[in-house]
């Protein structure tokens, strides 16, 4: 029987407090505070999950085994080092930090106290992703699509940083290839970064990758193709149901193959529920989690390498 993890929420904005709800009600989980600059989110938040609210993480160092930090991605380096060096397993939300020194740093302070550092890119954890991760083979093509409205949040980084790096991520962890060539294009619309990108991602086994995203969109639209030799996966991350279709073998007489359409079953979960459970669980066994704070570190180099094509297609079209 595994001592309860003793667990501390930073920051209880929107995602926070979810975090907060899912740590009261897991078992194997003592949710010992909530911390939020704002008195009232914290008094709110600690009083609804019987737990001590906070405006200060300082006096927590001794207190807890574990940490969530859920506060804006330019805190993250500030708020993440002195609980990882103190060894305090790390739950840190994605992005790790907005630029690749600062990512490195926070990899560094975990390794140094060998203390776990899991980012939270959250769709590793939807059930059709990890489906998807299971069936793709040697993929030659893959299209993202991740499309929303505008909201407040977030909007202390550019839409690569919010919304395609969890895309980014997916597609490096299916392709086993390291990356040729990075081109992208991106647009302001109502922030004063990049609201709208696209960026096509080149392997050197000859895979692309052509990856969309928009904060700025009338409706909600997720979804990935996935085309290999011989075979199509299409995942909507929504509802996590995956569908297939597929040459089958040429038969005596036919000149085509016949294409079989079929959807694959896939038992769908709530995938902040189930990152949060494998964090606990690696605590508790003393292993790697899935998403390391080194497949975080890429994620963001990728990202920046977008993030600098955009801005090089800005000036050129400047002039």
């Amino acid at each position: 029987m595994f001592k309860p993890v003793r667990v501390a929420v930073i920051g209880v904005g929107y995602l926070g407090k979810i975090h907060a709800k899912i740590y009261h009600e897991m078992e194997g989980v003592e949710l010992v505070a909530v911390v939020d600059i704002d008195e009232t989110a914290a008094a709110e938040t600690a009083g609804r999950y019987g737990c001590e609210g906070l405006t200060s993480a300082g006096g927590l160092l001794n207190r807890v085994d574990a940490v969530s930090i859920v506060v804006p991605t330019s805190a993250h380096l500030e708020v993440s080092r002195p609980f990882l060096e103190a060894g305090i397993h790390t739950m840190l939300e994605k992005p790790i930090a907005p630029s690749v020194k600062e990512s490195a740093r926070v990899v560094a302070f975990a390794k140094q106290s060998r203390a776990i550092l899991q980012i939270g890119h959250l769709e590793r954890f939807n059930a059709g992703v990890m489906k998807l991760a299971e069936l793709a083979e040697n993929p030659r093509f893959i299209e993202c699509h991740r499309l929303g409205e505008f909201v407040e949040r977030a909007t202390d980084v550019d839409v690569v940083t919010d919304l395609m790096i969890h895309d980014i991520d997916i597609v490096l962890t299916l392709v086993d290839s390291e990356l040729r060539n990075v081109s992208a294009s991106g647009t302001r619309v109502v922030t004063d970064v990049v609201d709208i990108a696209n960026a096509r991602l080149e392997f050197e086994n000859g895979a692309v990758a052509n990856v969309t995203a928009s904060r700025v969109s009338r409706e909600p639209f997720r979804r990935i193709r996935v085309f290999s030799e011989n075979r199509y996966l299409g995942l909507n991350f929504a509802n996590q149901q995956l569908e297939e279709i597929r040459a089958k073998e040429v038969t005596h007489g036919d000149s085509y193959p016949e294409l079989e359409h079929s959807r694959i079953d896939v038992v769908p979960q709530l995938p902040l529920n189930a990152e949060l459970a494998h964090f606990i669980e690696c605590i508790h066994e003393g292993k790697e989690p899935l998403v390391r704070g080194e497949e975080g570190l890429v994620a963001v180099e990728v990202a920046e390498l977008v993030r600098q094509k955009i801005y090089e297609s800005i000036v050129a079209g400047d002039h």
